[in-house]
């Protein structure tokens, strides 16, 4: 078994033309047309295991690969099992050299083709310092049936050096080329054609290993973020649509979560590095959300016709501002923080502790100041709101260290009346912030979009109730 450290960068047909124009590219370049088929059982048995197998042809010769997948929680940085052999034919040979015949027993005869991928590859080795990377440009199709999804992207792998080296050569690329960090391998992508095209991508679960370390915790929440926030920004890059623009603006407020969080395990000039630029992102997407959440309010009209001018504006300031090397960069920026920074001993705390103190301290802070809702004015309310998101972030980041019987049916209650409590907060903000965006867009306010007195006590009846839920619940984490 070996193990594959890679980073994958996506980029445009056009950009891809210009890569290979680059200067730092040696004039050796290898050149071959690769056909991969990709193996599993109709029920997805390989997929649902984390593994994924599929023989590659390159000329006469057939290479068969059994991949452990990093559980999508790689963020960039693809660090995987794999075991490789030479077969005969595009048949697949599934014996004790690798984990698929355990996994599969008897379903092992069920193996079928599942998705194909064909790409025209190029291949440089390219040295800097006493490191050496194989540096891939991969062009091509992967198919499953009748549909298709092209594939254009670049990887660094090191053959040997540390990963610096692998950024190091990034920054030279992205110097002159647009490109943006990859969390998508290409089995990924075959699979996503065997399903229904999705409209946007919602958080995956967070597995923390037992015993992992408040640092190891970290890295592995905030590469799930950067993988969501990139799945939907690449939706929305391809045609804009309002639920991956809102759930791309969840990974950001979940990332800016994550750094609250670890605060007091962090350097400040790091927070400080990354907080400037997150804030800018949340503050971009979170204009768009506000006007597609207030138009879907509005009765189709003169109103209506208004501010879907202004949403579309706004909307290609998203796109604009997307393409930009600020917002382009910053993920790639996040993983590589990630990759290279080393432990300064502070990290030595075990996660369950560490997660057991943060989730401790914000639920008293939500208990003390949550306290009478109708007695607060819209603006605490509204920090009210944004304390019951970062608590309920940090719930599902650390529900995975939690993992009893009776600490996991507490975790689903304890979310659950988070979330109706965020629902009814939600609806009061919407409430108080509806004129704020009317006039900030110079629209003409509504009155009625701001609710009556009586439908504000309602609603601030229901979140009293909500709160108290909270506030009698015991922790999951105890």
């Amino acid at each position: 078994m070996d193990q594959e450290v890679e980073l994958k960068l996506e980029l445009s047909r056009e950009a891809a033309d210009a890569f290979q124009q680059l200067p730092l590219l040696p004039e050796d370049v290898q050149r071959a047309e690769l056909r991969a088929i990709y193996f599993d059982t109709r029920d997805r048995q390989l997929q649902k295991s984390g593994y994924t197998l599929r023989v590659r042809k390159s000329g006469k010769k057939r290479v068969q690969t059994v991949k452990a997948d990093d559980g999508g929680q790689g963020g960039g940085i693809f660090a995987r099992a794999e075991w490789e052999m030479p077969v005969a034919s595009d048949e697949p040979v599934i014996d004790s050299r690798t984990p698929l015949a355990a996994i599969l027993g008897d379903a092992a005869e069920m193996v079928e083709p599942a998705f194909e991928v064909e790409v025209e590859r190029r291949t440089w080795i390219v040295k800097e310092g006493a490191a050496e990377i194989e540096l891939v440009l991969d062009r091509g199709w992967v198919r499953a049936g009748e549909r298709q999804a092209p594939i254009c992207e670049a990887e660094l792998e090191i053959k040997t050096g540390e990963p610096a080296v692998l950024f190091s050569l990034a920054r030279h690329i992205e110097a002159t080329v647009p490109v943006r960090l990859g969390v998508v391998a290409k089995s990924e992508r075959g699979y996503r054609l065997l399903a229904s095209a999705p409209s946007c991508f919602k958080a995956e679960p967070v597995t923390l290993n037992a015993g992992a370390s408040a640092q190891e915790a970290f890295a592995t929440i905030v590469r799930a973020c950067v993988r969501q926030y990139r799945l939907n920004e690449d939706l929305l890059l391809d045609q804009y649509d309002p639920t991956a623009l809102h759930q791309a603006r969840v990974a950001v407020r979940r990332l800016r979560s994550a750094l609250t969080l670890f605060k007091a395990k962090l350097a400040d000039q790091d927070v400080t590095r990354f907080r400037e630029d997150l804030r800018w992102l949340a503050r971009l997407l979170g204009e768009a959300r506000d006007l597609d959440v207030l138009i879907e309010r509005i009765d189709l009209g003169g109103l209506h016709e208004q501010i879907s001018e202004a949403r579309a504006v706004v909307h290609g300031r998203v796109i604009e501002a997307l393409h930009s090397p600020r917002a382009r960069t910053l993920m790639l920026d996040i993983v590589e923080w990630l990759t290279l920074r080393g432990g300064d001993g502070k990290h030595d705390e075990r996660a369950e502790a560490f997660a057991a103190d943060r989730l401790q301290h914000f639920h008293h802070w939500m208990v003390k100041h949550a306290a009478r809702l109708a007695k607060l004015d819209d603006e605490h309310r509204h920090e009210v709101r944004k304390k019951a998101k970062k608590l309920r972030y940090a719930a599902e980041f650390f529900a995975s260290l939690f993992a009893g019987k009776k600490q996991q049916r507490r975790y689903g209650r304890y979310i659950e009346v988070l979330e109706n409590l965020q629902d009814e907060l939600g609806a009061l903000n919407d409430l108080a912030s509806t004129g704020t965006i009317l006039a900030r867009h110079g629209l003409p306010i509504d009155a009625e979009l701001s609710g009556s007195a009586r439908s504000k006590k309602k609603l601030l009846a229901a979140a009293e109730d909500a709160y108290e839920a909270l506030a009698d619940m015991k922790g999951f984490w105890r």
